[in-house]
C-alpha cells in the first residue's frame, strides 16, 4: 500500500482494516487456574537499560552515560538483593550494548535463575529504522544474550515498546514464546496477524505500570520527577489488588537505574511484602507466565 494518501480520510476500508489488523489482540489467555491453584500471577520484570539511552540518542555527555551506570552499580544489586531477600524470580530485558558493557552483570543474574530477555541493540527507535535493520539488530542481540546468559531467549520486549510494522515477522521467523510490548489487555492474549492466530503469547505492559513514567527526570526539558514513591507505590497497589480479585496477571515493569533509588527501591520491598501477604500468589517469570497461559488457557 505504497501509494496510500497521506490523509487518513481518504483511506479506503481494507487501508485502514489492514493497518488495525497488525500485532491484533487474538483470544484471550488468562488460565482457569495458575500453578498450585494461585490465585493471581505477578511478573516482576526489569529493563536494564543502563547506558544505552544516551548511547541510542548520539548523546556523549558523561553526566548522563553516568545515569545509567547508576542502573549497575547500585540498582542491579539492590534490586537482586532484593529479589533473593523475598525468594522470588523476575525478568530482566538487556540491549545488547548493556549486556557487553556488564557482561559478568548479566551471568550472575542468570545464574540466580532469573530470565534473561531481548531488549533491542541499542535502545534504538524501531519505528525509525531504515527497512532491515531491525530484524539484523534483534537477532545479533539474541546471538550477545545467549553467549553472556548461557541459553537462548524465548521473549521480547522492544525498547520504549516501539513495535514496528515489521517486529511481528521478526518475532515469528525467530520462533519467539512471547513478546510483552502491547496494551490490548490487563491479561495475556494470543497475537494475530493479518487475522490469522500466531501462537505468540503478548503478555502486556502497560504505562500505568511502568516506574519510569513516574520518576524520570531530562535536566534540558520539562521532564520532571512530579510523582512521591508512596503515590507510585499507591497506584502499584491498586494495580495488583485488580490483578488479584480478577485472579489475573500483575506485570510490572522497572529500570534499575530509576527504581534502584534508596527511595524507590524501599516502595518496591514494601509493594512485594504487601504481595506476600495475599494467599495464593504465583510470582512468575515472563517465561515461566508464557507457558502456563499459552498450555492452560481458559
Amino acid at each position: 500500500m505504497a501509494d496510500r494518501s497521506p490523509n487518513p480520510w481518504e483511506w479506503s476500508e481494507p487501508e485502514w482494516r489492514h493497518i488495525v489488523g497488525r500485532a491484533r489482540a487474538g483470544r484471550p489467555l488468562r488460565p482457569k487456574a495458575w500453578p498450585g491453584g494461585a490465585r493471581c500471577c505477578v511478573a516482576l520484570s526489569f529493563d536494564a537499560d543502563h547506558e544505552t539511552i544516551p548511547l541510542r540518542d548520539a548523546d556523549e555527555s558523561p553526566m548522563r552515560i553516568s545515569q545509567g551506570q547508576y542502573g549497575n552499580r547500585q540498582g542491579i544489586p539492590r534490586i537482586r538483593a532484593l529479589l533473593a531477600r523475598h525468594a522470588i524470580p523476575a525478568t530482566f530485558f538487556y540491549p545488547a550494548v548493556s549486556a557487553l558493557l556488564h557482561p559478568d552483570e548479566v551471568r550472575g543474574v542468570a545464574g540466580e535463575g532469573h530470565e534473561i530477555g531481548i531488549h533491542s541493540w541499542i535502545h534504538e527507535a524501531n519505528t525509525k529504522l531504515p527497512p532491515g535493520v531491525e530484524r539484523d539488530l534483534t537477532l545479533r542481540a539474541a546471538d550477545v544474550l545467549e553467549k553472556l546468559s548461557g541459553r537462548r531467549p524465548v521473549g521480547i520486549r522492544t525498547a520504549s515498546w516501539d513495535f514496528s510494522v515489521d517486529t511481528m515477522s521478526i518475532i515469528r521467523e525467530m520462533g519467539l514464546l512471547y513478546d510483552s510490548s502491547l496494551m490490548a489487555d490487563d491479561d495475556a492474549y494470543e497475537l494475530m496477524d493479518g487475522g490469522e492466530p500466531t501462537g505468540i503469547v503478548e503478555l502486556p505492559p502497560e504505562w500505568i505500570r511502568d516506574d519510569a513514567v513516574y520518576f524520570n527526570m531530562v535536566r534540558f526539558s520539562a521532564l520532571r520527577p512530579y510523582t512521591a514513591p508512596s503515590a507510585v507505590e499507591e497506584i502499584f497497589r491498586a494495580e495488583f489488588e485488580g490483578a488479584y480479585d480478577e485472579g489475573g496477571m500483575f506485570l510490572l515493569t522497572m529500570h534499575p537505574h530509576v527504581i534502584g533509588h534508596r527511595s524507590r527501591i524501599a516502595l518496591l520491598d514494601r509493594l512485594v511484602s504487601h504481595i506476600r501477604t495475599r494467599p495464593g500468589v504465583w510470582f512468575a517469570t515472563h517465561e515461566q507466565a508464557a507457558r502456563w497461559c499459552r498450555d492452560n488457557a481458559a
